[in-house]
């Protein structure tokens, strides 16, 4: 039995020109929709993540409190509960799953909350990676429905040099013979082995691992955090869901589409939104210098740094004063 509600969207036409066929948009509802339909919080999920794994920031004792608001948790294209290429079915599957952008992602997203649950207003949206790249495209796709936008570590373009960090991933992937051009019969378990590998290098910052921030997180030394840690974080995930949900990082940029143009500084401006945008101090994939741009362009935004050296993952659940300054800045936004 999933834990889930599956949005049957029909056949969708994708920005890059292909059809998604009889697309499905897997979510989930924490809390219940007032009458007025204005308690709403939306909270995209991130890369290769499912809606299990943002479940930590909504609670009773968190600013995502489902006793207040209606949270709905929409998972992205290509993460194997939505439309993939892991349970599309053929001439689209597996390889030959279409290019997915974030724009396409968000504009499925407004059809379920629209079309299903007849949603006018948004109070917040909130994401985490690409789910702070799909927050920002909710601000500038739909300025007069989003009130406020809390992007935590993450962009609202990949940068050229998170462009490249991403093709050491995907070659260390796709190195595995066993990948056969992602027609493979059995996973390429040694190449999503060389992939955590080449994560670990960039999810955390280099004094996390000077200050030996994982033996004090419980592993018993740095080679069992590189295989329990991060190899077991990818080991089970399809290599081509991961391969699908690359492409769509590697291609985001809220400019990228016909109300902008390829105008990147005209979308962040079209972003009415209240915003509290929130890099990582030791984020290597989104430095608080990206951040400064955006905020210097967007009219009605607040930058907030994690002063934190657990880099990329700042914004987790791994260390308890990082979960309390986002809290802290989700709280005072729903309450401005």
């Amino acid at each position: 039995m999933s834990d889930y509600e599956i949005f049957d969207a029909g056949d969708v036409v994708l920005q890059k020109g292909a059809t998604l066929r009889d697309a499905k948009l897997a979510y989930k509802t924490y809390g219940t929709l007032n009458a007025k339909k204005d308690n709403v919080i939306i909270q995209p999920t991130w890369y290769s993540g499912h809606h299990t794994d943002v479940e930590w920031t909504i609670g009773e004792d968190q600013a995502l409190d489902p006793r207040q608001y209606f949270i709905i948790v929409p998972n992205m294209l290509g993460n194997g509960l939505s439309s993939s290429p892991s349970n599309t079915p053929a001439p689209y599957d597996k390889a030959r799953f279409p290019h997915v952008t974030a724009c396409d992602n968000v504009r499925l997203q407004h059809r379920l909350v629209t079309e299903v649950f007849g949603i006018e207003r948004i109070k917040l949206v909130t994401g985490w990676s690409m789910g702070a790249l799909q927050t920002f495209h909710w601000g500038c796709l739909y300025p007069d429905m989003v009130e406020r936008i809390v992007p935590t570590c993450g962009s609202a373009k990949c940068s050229r040099h998170n462009f490249v960090f991403l093709e050491g991933v995907k070659a260390a992937l796709t190195a595995d013979d066993a990948w056969k051009g992602g027609w493979y019969e059995k996973p390429p378990t040694k190449g999503l082995r060389a992939m955590a590998r080449v994560y670990a290098g960039w999810g955390f910052s280099q004094t996390f691992y000077r200050v030996e921030e994982d033996l004090k997180l419980g592993f018993s030394s740095l080679e069992d955090f590189l295989v329990a840690f991060w190899e077991g974080f990818f080991i089970h995930k399809d290599a081509n869901n991961l391969l699908a949900m690359l492409w769509t990082w590697q291609n985001g940029d809220i400019g990228d589409n016909e109300l902008y143009g390829g105008d990147f500084k005209k979308a962040l401006a079209g972003i009415k939104a209240k915003a509290i945008v929130m890099p990582g101090r030791t984020d290597l994939y989104f430095p608080p210098e990206d951040s400064e741009i955006e905020v210097a362009n967007m009219p009605n935004a607040e930058l907030r740094v994690f002063e934190s050296y657990y880099g990329h993952f700042a914004s987790s659940f791994l260390n308890p004063a990082d979960v309390a300054f986002q809290n802290e800045a989700i709280r005072e936004i729903l309450a401005s």
